[in-house]
């Protein structure tokens, strides 16, 4: 019965160090990774961003997770600005001959198409939603890689600790000696 206990040991014990490793390694290429495409992509903090309060520099190129987020609350104050503080449900869908928003079709003008004249700004709103959810998303991924390569560590040690413990306890004991007492 010890036997099979100390298998199993090794066993777990195995089995937690390689699934530590393993997360550890897609936890630091999945960051590495987030990091690339952000970098690709070229963006740079705006000329405004110490006015927005952001943790950015003017210029800045943005090429992290947390960097990424800081843009995104860029993006989303100046869609805010542009379409007066409003957002995408507080605006109309389409406008009317006097510029006034509605989301009746048959109130809206229509341009040169016979087609509804869209709002402008709840499209922009549109536009930066898309892109501040993309940011934000970088922003989660490099959170999860993060935790990934954590949970790697946490799983790695447990596994030595395992081992250690089986070894220490499980590990077949020698036999005694007897010995006799010497006599002179």
């Amino acid at each position: 019965m010890r036997r099979i206990f100390q298998f199993g040991g090794y066993f777990a014990s195995a089995v937690l160090i390689l699934f530590g490793a393993g997360s550890i390694v897609i936890g630091a290429l999945g960051f590495s990774e987030v990091r690339d495409t952000i970098a690709r992509e070229g963006i740079t903090a705006t000329p405004d961003a110490e006015e927005l309060g952001v943790d950015l520099e003017p210029g800045e190129p943005i090429d992290t997770g947390a960097e990424a987020k800081e843009f995104a609350e860029i993006i989303r104050t100046h869609a805010l600005e542009a379409t007066g503080g409003r957002t995408y449900a507080e605006m109309g869908r389409y406008l009317t001959p006097d510029g006034e928003e509605t989301d009746d079709e048959a109130e809206a003008a229509v341009d040169e198409n016979g087609q509804p004249v869209q709002n402008a700004a709840r499209n922009l709103w549109v536009t930066a939603t898309s892109l501040t959810t993309a940011l934000n998303t970088a922003y989660l991924a490099e959170q999860v890689a993060l935790f990934s390569v954590a949970m790697g560590v946490a799983l790695l040690l447990t596994g030595i600790g395992f081992l250690v413990l089986t070894i220490g306890v499980l590990r077949p004991r020698s036999e005694p000696t007897t010995t006799k007492p010497l006599t002179s």
